[in-house]
């Protein structure tokens, strides 16, 4: 419920801010970088989800 109100109070502007505020922390060339890193880290944790399930499933219909 928090998340949804508090994802209602995110607007256009705020956005902007937001951008711009990251802008200034870490400037135009480290930005790529970390995006770059957190993909890497979705990927790795995608991989990381598939490995497990089918070791999941092999449990269960073990039971």
């Amino acid at each position: 419920m928090l998340t949804l109100i508090f994802l209602g109070m995110i607007g256009g502007p705020q956005i902007i801010l937001i951008i711009a505020v990251v802008l200034l922390l870490f400037g135009g060339r480290k930005i790529p970088e970390l995006m770059r890193g957190l993909g890497s880290g979705i990927k790795e944790f995608k991989n990381a989800t598939k490995e497990e399930a089918p070791a999941d499933k092999k449990e269960e219909l073990e039971k």
